[in-house]
């Protein structure tokens, strides 16, 4: 569930004045409302709209929310895929982010595949934290954030609804069933965010003018191809 990590339940989290680097890893992916067609290994994109995953609005938001908080820092954006994969990077940018980069590669059912292009770019980051959302909503795997953490040799704790920097460390607050549980973890760590505290703001006219202005870089991906195919796509 969550590794490196020393769990409490009876701390009293203070606000610090610390500077704080996030990095925030989103997923473009079909929007949850759109009406999906199955073209036999996959989905058909024509027509369908396409968005940043919700549970990655929630990291973002977590992010914004820390560098705020902590008064000084920056708050980035990563992301695996192709050209199209810029509107959602500049959709987190419009919310409020400093800076965006597209690795560009396949972005497939492989999970390992993905964790690999990113940790090889974050591998250098001087983020203190890395976000996830907890989930993809296109394939619910709950996979890249953890397997991220593990190639870096950094601790991960997994589904946080909120979390608060204290110097060297975050706290980090679990809903589990009957209360909340309450984990320590040093820094830097990878946290994956759920909903809790969360709620995403909505990108002000200012900030998607200011958006166009932000760097977003573009770069290949290093990572080995996907050694995984879907054979067969079918509707329930």
């Amino acid at each position: 569930m969550h590794a490196g990590a020393r769990r409490h339940r009876d701390i009293h989290p203070t606000a610090e004045n610390i500077s704080v680097n996030v990095t925030v890893c989103i997923k473009r992916v079909p929007d949850t409302e759109a009406r999906i067609r199955i073209d036999g290994t996959g989905i058909d994109p024509s027509g369908v709209k396409f968005i940043v995953s919700p549970y990655d609005d929630f990291a973002i938001e977590a992010g914004l929310r820390t560098k705020e908080a902590a008064g000084e820092g920056t708050v980035s954006l990563l992301s695996l895929g192709d050209a199209s994969t810029q509107e959602s990077l500049r959709a987190g940018l419009a919310m409020g982010a400093d800076s965006a980069l597209l690795l560009t590669g396949e972005v497939g059912i492989d999970g390992l595949a993905t964790a690999k292009a990113l940790a090889n770019e974050l591998e250098a980051s001087n983020a203190a934290l890395i976000l996830f959302g907890v989930k993809a909503a296109d394939d619910d795997q709950q996979q890249v954030g953890p397997m991220v953490a593990t190639l870096l040799d950094r601790p991960c704790v997994t589904g946080v609804a909120s979390f608060e920097v204290q110097g060297e460390r975050a706290v980090c607050h679990r809903e589990v069933e009957g209360g909340v549980e309450v984990v320590e973890v040093d820094l830097p760590a990878v946290l994956t965010i759920t909903k809790g505290a969360y709620e995403p703001r909505y990108a002000s006219l200012k900030g998607i003018m200011a958006a166009k202005r932000k760097p977003l870089d573009e770069k290949e991906a290093a990572s080995a191809p996907s050694r995984l195919r879907v054979a067969r796509l079918t509707e329930p």
